[in-house]
């Protein structure tokens, strides 16, 4: 593998030249702007570390009219804001003690000491940005090249660091390691795999939505529930969960649609809606992701959509109730291989229509105000998604030979 980045476009982004000319040659371009340049990847972030203490950057680039923002200054970070985005400045650190959660940590000089508290060989990489060399400590280049995700040291002393590490070690595989398991690894993971219970929910919640929106989690995936590591994670994982990812993914790749965490989250799940709501607050979901593991779980049961679920209106009115990738997620999860085909077929390019009536107009045509407006409202509704949503001249017909406007 090249030990270089020369072709990197990113390394001529504006601004970029005029911060690391500030800084006076004490930076290194470092972590997965180097690592995803080396694969042949498109880089979104770009991080710097620095021997210089926070203040220091900051007066330095201020001086070149950059603006910075003490994002995280007390532990070293710094963000300059730039035209293409922003690029986070980090101080050199070392570990001064660390409790599996957290860790106190002191500014250093040292850019191997630096290097060696990452967490994988294939992250510990940095380069030059004046001749853009790579500068390899702990023969990260070559675990890039065979795609092997491999722990600085000793795998348990660096998950014993922070726990998070075990899920950050499976996402790696999952999005770099394809099928190759790192022995020492995978048994330090399980060993500790316990610990994940002391972390806070959003960072176990964070990591697994990363996890899950990888291309192709399937082995790591399969691999953490072979180890019983997800029971860690989520306290009732579906008995099929394993068998439902596998499926999911397939009829993803099939479709051509790209991998969405939240509908991968809830094949892990129990299809017990009262479970699953359960399990989503303990992760500390946001309401909006709580609600959308809801919707797509209605598939299981309001709509387990079968060979006799196969019309326009089946799944059209599902998604009029929910929306459209609600329902185009429940029928990736829960349909047969016989409806899937018609069921996406029908959801594609459609919007769910407006209702073309309101209370307002089943007052004007003789309903008194009241809640009996709201119900009749409802019973049209409903009837009319169930009919796949025809013009208003079926809705003033409905209406009629219902009798629906008329007083009891």
């Amino acid at each position: 593998m090249t030990e270089t980045i020369a072709s990197a476009e990113w390394t001529e982004r504006p601004g970029l030249a005029e911060l690391i000319a500030a800084l006076e040659g004490k930076a290194r371009f470092v972590g997965g702007a180097v690592r995803d340049t080396l694969l042949g990847l498109s880089v979104k972030d770009i991080d710097i570390a620095t021997p210089l203490l926070p203040e220091d950057v900051m007066d330095r680039l201020a001086a070149v009219s950059i603006k910075t923002v003490p994002t995280g200054i007390a532990h070293g970070t710094v963000t300059a804001v730039l035209p293409e985005g922003p690029v986070e400045i980090t101080t050199l650190r070392r570990d001064v003690s660390t409790d599996g959660r957290r860790a106190t940590v002191a500014f250093s000089d040292d850019w191997k000491e630096d290097a060696a508290r990452r967490d994988f060989t294939i992250n510990a990489l940095s380069a030059d940005p004046g001749t853009l060399q790579i500068f390899d400590y702990f023969g990260g280049l070559d675990d890039l090249e065979n795609l092997h995700i491999r722990f600085i040291g000793s795998a348990a002393e660096r998950i014993a660091e922070d726990y998070l590490r075990i899920m950050r070690y499976f996402r790696f595989l999952a999005r770099f390691g394809q099928q190759q398991i790192d022995e020492e690894a995978f048994a330090a993971c399980t060993a500790a795999a316990a610990k994940l219970e002391t972390l806070s929910r959003e960072r176990v919640a964070d990591e697994l939505l990363k996890l899950l929106a990888t291309e192709d989690p399937r082995f790591a995936i399969g691999q953490m529930l072979d180890a019983r590591i997800f029971r860690h994670i989520v306290e009732d994982v579906d008995p099929d969960a394993g068998e439902r990812i596998n499926r999911l993914v397939e009829r993803e790749q099939r479709y051509q649609l790209e991998p969405v965490a939240i509908r991968r989250l809830v094949a892990l799940l129990p299809k017990e809606a009262d479970k699953a709501s359960h399990i989503a607050k303990s992760l500390k979901l946001s309401r909006k992701q709580q609600r959308a593991i809801g919707e797509r779980l209605l598939g299981a049961q309001e709509f387990h959509v079968s060979e006799a679920a196969t019309g326009l209106a089946d799944i059209r009115g599902f998604a009029y109730r929910t929306s459209v990738d609600s329902a185009r997620d429940a029928a990736l999860l829960f349909a047969d291989d016989t409806a899937l085909p018609k069921l996406l077929d029908a959801l594609d390019g459609w919007q769910p229509p407006v209702f073309p009536l309101t209370g307002g107009d089943l007052i004007e045509r003789g309903l008194k105000p009241g809640p009996l407006v709201a119900k009749t409202l409802a019973k049209i509704e409903t009837a009319w998604i169930a009919q796949g949503f025809p013009d208003e001249e079926w809705i003033r017909k409905f209406i009629k030979e219902q009798a629906l406007t008329r007083q009891p």
